[in-house]
């Protein structure tokens, strides 16, 4: 089963840097069999409030809608780490057959390499649609993350174009 995860375009990750990112996601899900969306929330206590002082992100925020269109039957899933990729989330991928996940979204340098490496050392195959990912801290972050993700899960999953 092919199967796609767009990770965290949210309009409060909106910039110059990754605002071509929304077409670019809702025109690909259609080549998928499974689409799974998934959407940063920043609770009270969680880290990213607790450790960085960050508080952008509350559930329901504006910061937090998404910023285009998932297709109809695409699964939503809220999430408070930098990685999509918890025990229950791999068990259901694999209950479903899924062996290979497509990923795009943002930020490449953080929710984007840290749900790759996870999905990989899990045991299935990320697939990184470079071209449909970027970061809202700029064009270095963005690169940085491409080189790290070529490192950690092999070039030859950084998928160009």
């Amino acid at each position: 089963m092919s199967c796609l995860i767009i990770i965290d375009v949210q309009k409060g990750f909106i910039n110059q840097w990754t605002g071509h990112v929304p077409a670019r996601v809702e025109a690909r899900q259609e080549e998928f069999e499974r689409v799974i969306v998934t959407r940063f929330v920043n609770p009270p206590g969680s880290p990213h409030r607790r450790l960085l002082g960050w508080p952008r992100f509350a559930p329901g925020s504006a910061d937090a809608e998404l910023a285009f269109a998932p297709r109809d039957g695409a699964r939503i899933m809220d999430k408070s780490t930098y990685t999509c990729a918890t025990g229950d989330f791999i068990t259901e991928l694999k209950q479903y057959g899924v062996e290979r996940v497509h990923l795009c979204g943002i930020a490449t340098d953080t929710c984007v390499l840290k749900s790759a490496v996870d999905l990989f050392e899990a045991g299935l195959e990320p697939l990184v649609l470079a071209a449909d990912c970027a970061s809202h801290g700029g064009p270095e972050c963005h690169a940085a993350g491409l080189l790290l993700l070529s490192r950690f899960i092999g070039a030859e999953r950084v998928i160009e174009g």
